[in-house]
């Protein structure tokens, strides 16, 4: 299921043939819940300690100056919780 198109007909034989679905049934499942089911992989690997740390490197927090009376002594992410309560 890459390259933009689906293969229609390896796909109705592995879910009629393969896990025994009635066509209506197929047809019902999204490729999404179709590939579930046929145990395809996710596209997205799992974030380990070392996806993690690639991830940081290059997408690094910038550290901006503490906010003032925010009742932290430690400087807040960009973007990040400004002790506020607000979201």
């Amino acid at each position: 299921m890459t390259g933009g198109s689906l293969d229609w007909p390896g796909l109705m034989r592995a879910g009629m043939r393969g896990l025994g679905l009635r066509p209506a049934e197929f047809w019902a499942l999204t490729p999404a819940e179709l590939a579930l089911m046929l145990g395809v992989e996710a596209s997205n690997p799992p974030l380990t300690r070392a996806r993690l740390r690639e991830m940081a490197a290059r997408w690094p927090d910038r550290v901006v100056e503490p906010v003032p009376g925010a009742g932290r002594d430690t400087a807040t992410m960009e973007g990040g919780d400004d002790g506020s309560g607000r979201l």
